[in-house]
């Protein structure tokens, strides 16, 4: 099976990019070709940099590419930000190019909400008419677009955002000079939606309850965004009464060094405002770390998944959830076992198998046990 996927790819910094770079992995680790047509900036073995967002011409350059490489299938990885202005219109033209050619095609939706507006109900009206599946992240994912769309019921299939398998990093808090701290992380953008300033603004409360708790800030502005929040963020974080327990780290960090950050951290705060799914929350999920959580839908049903967190509805909550979590030991090390035993069906090799299923439902030939077989030359770049 040749799987060619339509996404932002790494080095390119995106949370749907890094998706899209486990899922490829992924696929090739279970012996499907993968390949990646993606925007001006990516990179890597099997991926074909094509199109800048501010083109006017995207569908064809999507298309001339992509039949070149003729895939069994097309994965887009679908946002309202990825494809050109007026919300990624130009998406739906090579929709229909795919559909005369006779391409299956199959869309993840990353930023599916319970109420769509006039824009978003037009395009993805146009996708149901013209996708072979969709991919949605969670069950009342489906509902909407079914409640919108009735055609898309037998085309939406649920697969959950998938979590690495890994091994936390050793000495992580000597590395980062936090050892004998209870270490509260956010990480990610910032940008207001994500509601990190609410905990900033908290932190000096959960710092009175738990003397030796410590605020670790992770992650960056994304690109040039949001210049007065950015102000304001860093004059709470520099005006704190907790100012000398908060540790910032700024930058765009390979998954190593991030991964030595979520090693440090013994929970980690979402109170983000609005959004979907969490790829932070996938990553936190990984590790086993505990979560205190805003009553986003897709957190709660997470929360009622791995029993791993706690929903706070309220500033009260969220300091008395966090300050606890910090300080009573067997407290959070239920909930990182609770975690650890809930998410053995959420790990990428069980999501790939599931997106195969998906594949095999729409692509034309049946290939039944043919297998992809690569082997990298002797020094050579990969």
């Amino acid at each position: 099976m040749r799987v060619c996927y339509i996404s932002p790819y790494p080095p390119i910094e995106n949370g749907i990019a890094t998706y899209t770079l486990y899922l490829k992995e992924t696929m090739q680790s279970l012996e499907k070709e993968a390949l990646v047509v993606s925007e001006n900036g990516a990179t890597g073995r099997n991926v074909f940099p094509v199109f800048s967002h501010f083109d006017n011409d995207i569908a064809t350059r999507l298309f001339h590419v992509v039949a070149n490489l003729t895939p069994d299938v097309v994965h887009i990885q679908h946002d309202y930000t990825l494809y050109g202005s007026d919300n990624g219109v130009q998406i739906l033209d090579f929709l229909y190019r795919c559909k005369i050619a006779g391409l299956p095609t199959v869309i993840t939706l990353h930023s599916l909400f319970e109420e769509l507006d006039k824009t978003q109900e037009v395009i993805l009206g146009s996708m149901v008419d013209s996708v072979s599946a969709f991919i949605v992240h969670e069950e009342y994912q489906k509902q909407t677009l079914t409640r919108y769309f009735p055609a898309a019921d037998k085309k939406t299939h649920v697969i959950p955002h998938g979590i690495r398998k890994i091994t936390p990093v050793k000495d992580a808090k000597k590395a980062l000079d936090l050892e004998g701290k209870k270490v509260l992380l956010l990480a990610g953008y910032f940008t207001p939606s994500k509601g990190f300033h609410r905990i900033i603004k908290l932190f000096p409360e959960i710092n009175k309850n738990v003397k030796n708790a410590v605020l670790l800030i992770s992650g960056k502005m994304r690109g040039l965004e949001y210049a007065n929040y950015q102000q304001y963020f860093f004059d709470l974080i520099n005006n704190s009464p907790a100012f000398e327990n908060i540790v910032v780290l700024r930058g765009q960090f390979p998954q190593h060094t991030f991964d030595t950050i979520l090693s440090a951290s013994d929970m980690m705060a979402l109170p983000y405002e609005i959004g979907g799914q969490s790829g932070m929350l996938a990553q936190a999920s990984a590790f086993h770390l505990p979560v205190v959580l805003s009553p986003l839908k897709s957190f709660v049903s997470w929360n009622n998944k791995t029993k791993g967190g706690v929903i706070a509805h309220s500033d009260s909550e969220y300091i008395t959830a966090i300050s606890e979590i910090l300080a009573v030991d067997n407290y959070r090390r239920k909930l990182k076992e609770n975690i650890k035993n809930n998410i053995t069906q959420l790990y990428w090799e069980e999501v790939g198998k599931q997106h195969i299923l998906v594949y095999e439902m729409v692509i034309n030939v049946p290939y039944g046990r043919a297998r992809y077989f690569h082997v990298p030359e002797k020094n050579s770049r990969q």
